[in-house]
């Protein structure tokens, strides 16, 4: 018997990506100077190359790539600190380098999806405060309207911005990325700035290309208590998905700001500023209060063992837990607030190809059944197509379908690869693709049909 679990006519298969992790050669934004601190980057390991796109030949192989593997869809980022080099300057060269990549996207067929803000910032930017500088809307709106009025006639799908809360918490916060700051009211200030600039380019991205479909990407981790029985785990997890989850989701649609952000609070300026929500799912996480640990609201974060990823970051710890319900968890969590929903990342860090034909398998079931039981998920972009620069962690996660050597920069794609390539050319998962690549996922597979 050959089962089959098909997704709509229509639907995007694609990889994501970012400019900072992918072009190289990069010294004007603030992450190729936090790399040159020392201790910053596991190993003291730098971009340098990245996968050398801004070598638009390199690009275009990459490109062809992933049009030989039948995607139909690539998520790409523009770089600020390339199109603005010094503030109020904009480069006219690298504007037209990027309206070349993304025409060379459409050539293969490959709809692109353009992020705005991936993670970096250019560094004069910096100097003058950042995202904590007043001004930062006027400067974001600036740069929106530049790229917009140079790629608008060949982008219709636009990111705002990546992963606000990461940018916000990570680096203001917990200090793993730049500026390295250890205040959670200095994070929670530039999560507010984010959002209102997002809703501002909205507004831009829409007054200059009226059809446009805009939106940013929300990496939502899904909490779970340690002790679904205990009433202070399943308290301490509903906080963190308030602040982490919520706090974001409902600014961006019913404009009101959640806790950390001033609880309570409507600003009108951000209601109805996202026509889709952008997904960046990678793991459950499970929560247990521990009157231990007050800075981090009485909570002790894990991964089960069992569902610990293969791969661990650079401090020991499993990158993420593998958990194929937690997908489609976090799909029926978004289903409230209205919106078509976008996979814009997904993936697991894998350098031997262990686990990744299991969680494509998995996760992508469950991806049909959350569009089965009512989801509008529109789309599916994996992390990411070629291995890349992966930020604090340098060169030591590698989640691509198609391996890199940084030095000789040599391909070699992934057998995970050639799955994903079915599934996307097929439009479906079948008994036959499961059974040849991750038949351990077989029960789990057809369990939710």
């Amino acid at each position: 018997m050959n089962n089959i679990l098909r997704f709509p006519d229509g639907f995007r298969w694609g990889a994501a990506t970012a400019a900072h992790q992918n072009e190289g050669c990069n010294d004007a934004n603030n992450w190729s100077l936090w790399e040159q601190q020392p201790g910053r980057i596991a190993g003291g390991q730098v971009c340098g190359l990245a996968t050398n796109w801004w070598d638009l030949e390199t690009a275009a192989a990459d490109f062809d790539r992933a049009a030989g593997l039948g995607l139909n869809s690539l998520r790409i980022s523009v770089e600020w600190s390339r199109i603005e080099p010094n503030p109020g300057e904009f480069d006219a060269r690298a504007l037209a380098k990027y309206g070349q990549m993304v025409g060379l996207l459409r050539e293969r067929g490959l709809e692109p999806m353009v992020t705005l803000h991936h993670f970096t910032d250019p560094a004069w930017l910096g100097e003058m405060g950042g995202w904590e500088n007043p001004l930062i809307g006027d400067y974001f709106s600036r740069f929106t309207t530049r790229v917009v009025d140079a790629l608008g006639d060949q982008v219709n799908l636009w990111c705002t911005i990546n992963e606000p809360t990461v940018y916000a918490f990570i680096g203001f916060h917990e200090g793993l990325f730049p500026p390295g700051g250890r205040s959670w009211r200095r994070a929670a200030a530039v999560l507010r700035s984010m959002l209102l600039a997002h809703a501002r380019a909205y507004r831009v991205i829409h007054r200059l290309q009226g059809d446009a479909k805009v939106g940013l990407a929300h990496h939502l981790r899904y909490f779970l208590p340690a002790d679904p029985a205990n009433p202070f785990d399943r308290r301490v997890a509903d906080l963190y998905d308030q602040i982490a989850n919520r706090s974001v989701l409902d600014a961006v649609t019913t404009g009101r700001w959640g806790p950390v952000l001033g609880a309570g609070q409507v600003v009108t300026q951000l209601i109805d500023t996202s026509d889709y929500i952008g997904l960046n799912y990678y793991s459950t996480t499970h929560m247990r209060f521990d009157r231990t640990q007050p800075g981090m609201f009485f909570t002790r974060q894990a991964f089960l063992p069992e569902l610990a990823s293969c791969e661990c970051t650079s401090d020991g710890q499993p990158f993420c837990e593998i958990n194929p319900e937690g997908m489609y968890l976090a799909l029926k969590k978004l289903q409230a607030y209205g919106k078509p929903i976008y996979i814009t990342e997904n993936g697991v860090p894998d350098r031997e190809d262990v686990q990744r034909p299991y969680v494509l398998a998995t996760y992508l079931s469950e991806v049909w059944r959350a569009i089965r039981d009512g989801v509008d998920v529109r789309g599916y972009y994996h992390w990411t197509l070629v291995d890349n620069f992966e930020w604090s962690e340098g060169w030591g996660l590698r989640f691509g379908l198609v391996g890199l050597d940084p030095e000789t920069q040599a391909r070699t794609p992934r057998r995970s690869a050639e799955l994903f390539s079915r599934i996307a050319r097929q439009n479906a998962i079948t008994t036959e693709m499961v059974q040849a690549f991750a038949p351990e996922a077989g029960e789990q597979v057809w369990g939710v049909a």
